[in-house]
């Protein structure tokens, strides 16, 4: 299967390796890896700050970039549930509202893609360590992904995963969100970081990079012994 990559802007600047571990496992499942390099961002920052004409403008550009794709796949829930679900009233009654359709029909998560596409869930993985999974909001509630990262998490020899409280509770990222209501996002954070290390925990794994970075800054902030992995860096761990 030829598969198309979308690699969100924060995980391009920040965090590379967990877009180069992505197509490591896509590769190993026997997938072509495509990345168009003219790619850009989604939309979703401007949208969500209340921008829905320069959203739209760069909505246009990703949706041009990946026409005739069959499948996208991209590491961020966030992403992925804003293009299927936002883009549709976005471009509601427009010229691309049926190009659109498609697109949303096209576009996958990354655990999605490999749980309910590809139906492969062992990729053999080796991290010896205890963590805990976080439910990301965009994932959990926009693409209804629970059990498949947890699947995928359960073959990898080592890892003990263990369930934290309110595991479905919000980080307190929410993207500007965190800029403009700090401290609730910070309490947020604490509350997260705090259930985690109460189950014994070494890592955080999610779905969500924006999730991740979120709960590391905090982390850091507070000399916390405690680290953050995507699902990709697992499944692209240990491997010979």
């Amino acid at each position: 299967m030829q598969v198309e990559i979308f690699v969100p802007c924060f995980i391009d600047q920040l965090y590379p390796q967990t877009a180069f571990n992505m197509i490591k496992v896509l590769e190993r499942a026997g997938c072509g890896v495509h990345y168009n390099t003219n790619q850009t961002c989604c939309g979703q920052p401007a949208f969500n700050a209340g921008f829905a004409n320069e959203a739209r403008e760069v909505g246009t550009k990703f949706i041009n970039d990946f026409e005739g794709t069959d499948c996208i796949v991209g590491p961020s829930a966030s992403c992925v549930g804003f293009v299927r679900n936002y883009y549709p009233g976005l471009f509601e009654n427009g010229t691309l509202h049926n190009r659109v359709k498609g697109l949303g029909k096209r576009m996958y998560e990354f655990s999605e893609f490999l749980i309910d596409v590809l139906k492969v869930e062992n990729f053999n993985a080796t991290l010896n360590a205890k963590a805990t999974y976080h439910d990301s909001c965009s994932g959990l509630r926009e693409i209804k992904i629970k059990s498949g990262p947890r699947k995928l998490l359960s073959h990898v020899k080592g890892l003990e995963l263990i369930e934290m409280n309110d595991t479905e509770t919000c980080c307190g990222f929410g993207g500007t969100f965190s800029v403009k209501y700090e401290p609730i996002s910070l309490a947020m954070a604490d509350q997260k970081v705090k259930n985690a290390m109460a189950t014994g925990a070494e890592y955080i794994i999610s779905t969500d990079m924006s999730c991740l970075m979120q709960i590391q800054g905090y982390i850091n902030k507070n000399h916390y012994n405690l680290k953050t992995l995507h699902l990709a860096d697992v499944l692209a761990s240990g491997w010979e």
